[in-house]
């Protein structure tokens, strides 16, 4: 069912972000897609948005090529820092290969040489798949919990890291919960092993697992929350881009995560009468694309962008493409 075809009672939405805005009950904000598709580009651009009209805003990076710092031409590491030329936008870069042996080694001296504890507590929780991978969201949460923010925005890994990187709470709070299991059955013969030294190491680690996992549980149980959570699907006019972007939000609607918001990158529009057959031509593939984005996705709010003439990086080059987040652009008349 195309656009023109919906419901009179149902106006098909704004291709615009501003509801995101208006929507203050959100507290994480989600934006992915595709590899090269303008994520970094669009989170940014939203999270300034977003400082317009909340307290404080957080940017947090869990994509390996850690692009914010390209994008603001300033250097972000694992702590939040200040984004030059904002009071209340800060932005951060996590490692997505963090690994469990952090957390392992976390209670003093559970990894030391010579302490069997470590290595017995790696191979059970390397035996869950995919926690390794999951563990990177402690470490967000580690630095998030600790800071108050209004708004939090990923900038994710492409698709199929940014998938997984979804399911975290869930592998997360079954790998504690097994590791938790099995301390307890095999804990006295641990303690017998580790003698006196060892067992309180232990217990020391078990609480702060247990307590991560509570933690864990309650971010989970935001992540369904459609007035907590959302999640931004960016991508452009091309078949491949439209594939992951439908294979994405079929796995969102899986998991339970609020998606109705898409922004198409990268869009032509030559001018009325040119010349340019490779500008007219890629225009036609990508018209065909969109309006299959826009039957498909009729319910969402879809933004188009422009493809623009340089590249966006720098606050003031962001300032003015966030802009377009919240304000439809106007494309030329068609030739």
């Amino acid at each position: 069912m195309s656009v023109a075809q919906v419901d009179a009672d149902l106006d098909p939405l704004e291709p615009t972000l501003q509801p995101i805005l208006e929507q203050t009950s959100l507290r994480w904000i989600f934006v992915g897609g595709k590899g090269g598709v303008g994520k970094t580009t669009t989170s940014c651009s939203l999270a300034i948005q977003l400082s317009k009209v909340r307290e404080s805003v957080l940017l947090i990076s869990t994509d390996p090529a850690h692009n914010l710092s390209d994008a603001f031409n300033q250097k972000f590491g694992k702590e939040a820092r200040k984004v030059d030329g904002f009071d209340n936008l800060s932005a951060m870069e996590i490692d997505p290969s963090g690994s469990i042996q952090e957390l392992l080694e976390s209670a003093d001296g559970a990894g030391a040489a010579g302490n069997p504890l470590g290595g017995v507590m790696q191979d059970i929780a390397f035996s869950i798949p995919g926690v390794d991978e999951a563990m990177s969201f402690a470490e967000v949460l580690k630095q998030v919990k600790s800071l108050s923010y209004s708004v939090i925005i990923f900038d994710t890994a492409p698709t199929g890291h940014t998938l997984r990187f979804l399911q975290f709470p869930t592998v997360l709070e079954k790998a504690l919960g097994k590791i938790s299991q099995l301390s307890g059955r095999f804990g006295p013969m641990l303690n017998g092993i580790l003698g006196a030294q060892g067992a309180p190491q232990m217990e020391e680690m078990m609480q702060k697992m247990e307590s991560m996992r509570e933690v864990i549980g309650e971010v989970s149980k935001q992540f369904k929350d459609a007035e907590l959570t959302t999640f931004v699907c960016v991508c452009i006019a091309e078949f491949l881009s439209l594939y992951e972007t439908e294979r994405m939000i079929q796995e969102l609607n899986s998991y339970h995560i609020d998606t109705h918001s898409i922004v198409v990158n990268q869009l032509l529009f030559p001018t009325q009468g040119s010349t340019c057959d490779y500008c007219n031509a890629r225009r036609k593939m990508q018209k065909k694309y969109l309006e299959q984005i826009e039957e498909l996705y009729e319910d969402f709010n879809v933004v188009k962008i422009p493809m623009l003439t340089e590249e966006v990086r720098g606050g003031e080059k962001l300032r003015n493409f966030s802009e377009m987040l919240v304000k439809p652009f106007e494309p030329p008349a068609e030739n």
